[in-house]
């Protein structure tokens, strides 16, 4: 509370600006990388709360990342590729890792690693 933003990490930021955009309950979250400078316990706990704002107050969430950690989370994955709509995926009624393990063939079929282009 008495720190101004240069004296705090960027993870304590993240967790900042995803807090204020979360706690209003708002109908649209535009999230560019949020789980970028946390740590996996963080990125953890910041995308279940997001998931839980979806489910429960119909809240879309539109998500840019690179991680298909954080993408497994989502409903619908739409993976670009050179600026292009390469395909998109739903995860309808899979349990979160097997929409995972999905994730990772598609990136496959990409030609990535598991950390590119999602």
């Amino acid at each position: 509370m008495d720190k101004y933003p240069y004296h705090i990490s960027g993870g304590q930021k993240q967790r900042t600006a995803a807090s204020r955009a979360i706690v209003t309950n708002p109908s649209l979250i535009l999230a560019d990388e949020p789980t970028g400078a946390l740590d996996s316990k963080s990125a953890t706990s910041l995308l279940e709360s997001m998931s839980r704002l979806n489910e429960t107050n119909q809240s879309t969430i539109m998500m840019v990342t690179h991680d298909a950690y954080a993408a497994s989370y989502c409903n619908r994955v739409i993976f670009i590729k050179d600026g292009t709509l390469f395909t998109e995926i739903h995860k309808l009624n899979l349990e979160r890792k097997t929409f995972f393990q999905k994730i990772l063939e598609v990136l496959a079929a990409l030609g990535g690693e598991h950390h590119d282009v999602v």
